[in-house]
């Protein structure tokens, strides 16, 4: 792998830096002051980020400087307006904003306020996972710290800026880090994703102007106002610059998150970071980006790890939390225990969502515990094709599809096999199940 600049887990890496002392020290809040005592309109700064190509950290992969440009012009439009963190990441491999919220908190406070500066917002609330309690607990302390030095609150540095940091727990539910379920769930309520228009930045948190952001999103607005777009453009590849935290887990001697510039290879990851596939067994699948992308095969570790590539491969970057499956694996486990987890998480809305995710569970796990029936690859594939793509009103819907599809149609035979011998091949013993009828 070539030598390459880091700059997302520099701080990260020194002892103290979730202070606000040892932050400021290592440069930090260099940005805010930036902005604001140098008269940078919000205008100016969307601009800039524009000019760096950001997108987008929380798996669409959106343009974040045109995001921000939609919220309305203020002298047209003078309501109240928001910025949502959204630091939900429940995505099955995921663990990239973690890593920065545990070490370096006083980033995306950073990164938040210059956010809610271009934007123009009042208020920014941080929605972390629930079970992310030193995450929680090291913003909401950097939070305090901040307030304490003048940083958050009313005219932050002297200026005539003032924006509120909030934070809030989610309660375990994946569907909330759908931006319309976290928004639900911020006003208190069940946190079902809404239907699209409006969208979140006419209607968003209590019908105000909302743009949502994810945490390693807005953590790269500092870097880009001290260094200029230009040089976050000038990283990585035309369709997706700067670096990225890719978590990379699963069958790998070194699982972890690691910064790496877009534009290298799979390959380069796993055998240069992760030290190889564990064990000495050989790479039989992946996932790019989380759970929800669909699976490639071991034979396509020579892809690139950017947007466009992936999706040439038929896959997609999601969160770029790379799952690795080693030549020992049952892929029929493999998809039976993510269809629980889907099947588990579905709001219950929509009734393609909600019926699909329970089916697909059933049979694969009837699949994968010997019970599989003549007609089950089949029917899982008119299953997935009927969920997806976008015929619900959020994506988890496509998310139990897609990477049935691609099980369905990198792995037939191997499903096949499970079905003719009333037995999974490759399965270690498992709980027995009651599979035949009912749901779990």
């Amino acid at each position: 792998m070539k030598a390459f600049d880091t700059y997302l887990l520099d701080r990260a890496k020194q002892d103290g830096a979730h202070k606000l002392e040892s932050y400021r020290k290592l440069g930090g809040y260099k940005g805010l002051e930036k902005v604001l005592k140098t008269g940078l309109t919000p205008a100016a700064v969307i601009d800039e980020v524009k000019k760096s190509n950001l997108r987008g950290r929380g798996g669409a992969g959106f343009p974040t400087g045109l995001k921000w440009s939609f919220m309305p012009d203020p002298a047209k439009d003078p309501r109240p307006r928001y910025l949502a963190i959204n630091a939900d990441e429940s995505e099955p491999g995921t663990c990239k904003d973690r890593v920065l919220m545990e070490r370096d908190p006083h980033g995306l406070v950073e990164g938040s306020l210059i956010a809610a500066y271009a934007i123009r917002a009042q208020a920014v609330y941080i929605y972390v996972r629930g079970e992310y309690r030193l995450s929680h607990d090291r913003v909401r302390d950097a939070i305090l710290e901040a307030r304490a030095a003048k940083l958050v609150g009313k005219n932050i540095l002297g200026s005539d800026f003032s924006c509120e940091i909030y934070m809030h727990k989610g309660a375990g539910a994946y569907i909330c880090g759908e931006e319309t379920g976290l928004m639900e769930s911020l006003e208190g309520k069940r946190g079902h994703p809404r239907p699209k228009p409006p969208f979140p930045a006419m209607s968003g948190l209590w019908g105000q102007p909302t743009t949502v952001n994810n945490v390693e999103t807005v953590f790269n607005a500092p870097f880009i106002i001290e260094r200029g777009g230009a040089w976050l453009a000038g990283i990585g590849t035309k369709g997706s610059s700067g670096n990225f935290l890719c978590g990379i887990s699963g069958h790998v001697n070194k699982p972890g998150v690691y910064e790496l510039p877009f534009g290298v290879t799979a390959k380069e990851i796993i055998e240069d970071k992760a030290g190889g596939i564990w064990k000495g067994r050989k790479l039989k699948a992946w996932f790019p980006g989380g759970s929800s992308c669909a699976l490639l095969t071991g034979k396509d570790v020579d892809v690139v790890l950017d947007h466009d590539s992936l999706k040439a491969r038929g896959s997609s970057l999601g969160t770029a939390a790379m799952i690795m499956i080693d030549d020992s694996t049952s892929i029929a486990r493999v998809m039976e225990i993510i269809a629980r987890f889907y099947d588990h998480e579905s709001c219950g809305q929509c009734s393609q969502c909600r019926e699909g995710t329970q089916w697909l569970a059933q049979i694969f796990r009837r699949i994968a515990h010997g019970k599989g029936q003549p007609d089950d690859i089949d029917t899982l594939d008119a299953l997935a094709k009927g969920m997806a793509p976008g015929k619900t009103i959020c994506a988890l819907s496509d998310a139990a599809a897609i990477p049935t599809l691609s099980a369905v149609r990198l792995f037939k035979d191997e499903l096949m096999e499970c079905v003719r011998k009333q037995r999974d091949p490759l399965a270690v013993k498992q709980p027995e199940y009651a599979v035949a009828g009912g749901h779990h």
